[in-house]
């Protein structure tokens, strides 16, 4: 396969941990396998959880671990005057309006305690679909009608092509939220179509968010997006097995840092928790062993 531009993708809605920075160096050790050039895009349009000090740390913590990239933002101000997403809001609604003009997507007004009541599995499995609300009614979101969607091809890393059935958590995802900001199933999408990411590194548990994405590909009639190939690396787990949010800030690189771990000592963490049975100690011996 032949790639040219992957991405770092985090959301500055906590600070980094352990599994954001075992994906990057993923995508790093790949993007140089390939000769793909990296980009860092920021996805901050969740402006509920956002603050500035997170997107720093994303910063901070490629600068510390070392972590090069060669396209993006190289700084706060920079983000926020030409990189943020903010930029590209007219971007997401053309694409919300085309995929209403299609009549694809319908209006849902369930909170999460209304769909776990549907439910007990707590997914959606489609309610409102043929309630016909409105879609310009206040305080509902616009979900993705998934019931005819049949098989999903994506190409798979390294040159394979995966068929896959939509799970039931990534059923009638939504493309537009309450709030009316575009989903990041949208975002990504219509970000990705922008800066001409053909290449993408994210973790299994992400595998439904890939489908999703091609789904409103497709619907988008996005040539471009057929050639993306994709790699779902498993994911590192905490102490007891779990995994990682960034609620759990014993386990951000920011709260390692002010412990005084060095990158050293943080790449030796991260083989640790994947099983290594020799100790890594910097970006070269972790690129050897992936």
């Amino acid at each position: 396969m032949d790639f040219k531009l992957t991405r770092f993708a985090p959301t500055p809605s906590g600070f980094l941990h352990l599994g954001n920075l075992y994906s990057f160096l993923v995508t790093k050790v790949l993007a140089e396998r390939n000769q793909a050039k990296v980009l860092l895009r920021i996805d901050d349009l969740d402006r509920d959880r956002f603050r500035q000090e997170y997107v720093q740390d994303i910063f901070d913590t490629l600068d510390f671990m070392e972590i090069s990239y060669d396209l993006g933002p190289r700084s706060v101000k920079e983000f926020e005057s030409e990189w943020s997403q903010i930029h590209r809001i007219n971007s997401y609604q053309e694409a919300l309006e085309e995929l209403r003009k299609k009549k694809q997507i319908f209006a849902c007004d369930c909170s999460r305690k209304r769909i776990q009541q549907l439910d007990s599995s707590g997914y959606y499995l489609g309610h409102c679909l043929d309630r016909r609300i409105p879609l310009d009614r206040a305080d509902t979101a616009w979900r993705f009608n998934t019931f005819n969607t049949d098989f999903i091809k994506i190409k798979t890393y390294p040159e394979t092509e995966n068929t896959f059935t939509i799970p039931e958590n990534g059923a009638f995802f939504i493309v537009r939220k309450k709030d009316k900001l575009p989903s990041y199933q949208l975002t990504s999408v219509v970000d990705d179509e922008h800066f001409g990411v053909d290449f993408i590194v994210r973790g299994l548990d992400l595998l439904s968010s890939s489908l999703n994405q091609k789904i409103i590909a497709d619907s988008l009639n996005l040539t471009s997006f057929q050639n993306i190939s994709y790699y779902h690396h498993p994911l590192i787990k905490d102490a007891n097995n779990k995994k990682l949010s960034k609620s759990s800030g014993a386990n951000s690189i920011q709260f390692l840092r002010k412990e005084g771990k060095t990158s050293s000592d943080i790449f030796q963490i991260i083989g640790q928790r994947l099983g290594f049975t020799q100790p890594i100690r910097s970006f070269q011996e972790f690129q050897a062993l992936i």
